[in-house]
């Protein structure tokens, strides 16, 4: 009797044990998030100051984070289930919205709020004006993503005619535009850091300009996911939020230096020169949202850049793929 007795109680406590941890009481586990970035650049540096500070843990999320090498592959990843969330621009989410998309990609937490691309001159420009590229050659970037919209926009905006006034090189891969300019291709080039520091620091290349600058603000890249993971992991988005927002104060608040130290683990290919030359000109012109609202100003500015290139089916209400009440909430 002695014997059923313990182990009935012995069954009672493995079944009492197995709802609490059934129920999420006594597991310390963190949530493992797949997340996917359209390409690994300083420009993301507040994200890789999460991860190297500890905020992502902080929230109880163990963060995987892979280099998708375009945004095609990294909207492929979040829709197919391979990645619960992706970072690349907000335009991607409109066209998935405008492709009649049931489960539709939702920005809900903005990392950089201005284009990442530099214009660089074969040679040195004290007072550069847009209208200088009018005759000239410009190796430009992939039709219809965002670097080329963008650039297409301040032309216009600055009198000039893209493909009129300035010859546009299209043909040359993203990997090699930089050491093609070098090797004497064009009179100007469009390029992201560190390519753009790299060849001015060689003397090849001198920074006249800058297109985020000159854009004005856009939702430029942003956390997104499917609305049926906000729907069935809202706890998930708003922790992941919360750690970005973390993120975001850490780097307004800290020096360029301190900053430098902190993502040096994932760019430990750079040395330190050019690793300072690049996060001073990126917080210099305020690239790094220093919270994770999109608000709608900015989105509204995203179509104006997509309309202009002729890349817009039709407009996406801000409202359809746009969630901000996590990052509401991460600055309660």
């Amino acid at each position: 009797m002695k014997h059923w007795l313990r182990y009935l109680a012995i069954v009672t406590l493995i079944l009492s044990l197995a709802a609490l941890t059934a129920c999420g009481g006594g597991s310390s586990q963190p949530q493992k998030i797949r997340l996917f970035e359209v390409t690994h650049s300083i420009f993301y540096t507040p994200q890789y100051v999460a991860l190297t500070q500890g905020f992502f843990e902080e929230e109880g999320l163990e963060v995987e984070l892979t280099n998708a090498n375009g945004g095609d592959k990294a909207m492929t990843a979040l829709l197919s289930g391979n990645a619960e969330i992706i970072l690349m621009g907000t335009e991607a989410t409109i066209y998935v919205k405008n492709q009649g998309a049931t489960d539709p990609a939702i920005n809900f937490a903005q990392l950089t709020q201005t284009d990442g691309s530099f214009l660089v001159s074969r040679d040195p420009i004290n007072n550069f004006t847009w209208d200088l590229l009018k005759g000239k050659t410009l190796i430009g970037q992939r039709k219809g993503g965002m670097p080329q919209m963008v650039s297409e926009f301040v032309q216009v905006q600055n009198g000039v005619a893209p493909f009129k006034d300035v010859e546009i090189i299209q043909n040359i891969d993203f990997a090699n535009l930089g050491s093609a300019f070098a090797s004497g291709t064009g009179d100007f080039v469009q390029l992201f850091e560190p390519i753009a520091s790299t060849l001015e620091l060689e003397g090849k290349g001198h920074v006249v300009a800058s297109f985020g600058a000159d854009s004005g603000k856009l939702p430029y890249t942003v956390y997104i996911t499917r609305q049926s993971f906000i729907d069935e992991n809202p706890e998930v988005v708003q922790k992941f939020t919360n750690a970005v927002y973390k993120a975001q104060q850490w780097v307004a608040s800290h020096s360029i230096e301190e900053i430098a130290d902190a993502i040096s683990p994932h760019f430990s290919e750079m040395n330190r020169e050019t690793l300072l030359k690049v996060l001073e000109r990126y917080k210099s012109q305020g690239s790094w949202a220093t919270d994770p609202i999109l608000d709608e100003e900015e989105y509204n500015n995203l179509e104006a850049v997509m309309e202009n290139a002729g890349e817009l089916k039709q407009r996406v209400d801000y409202h359809d793929i746009v969630n901000t009440e996590f990052a509401k909430k991460a600055m309660e």
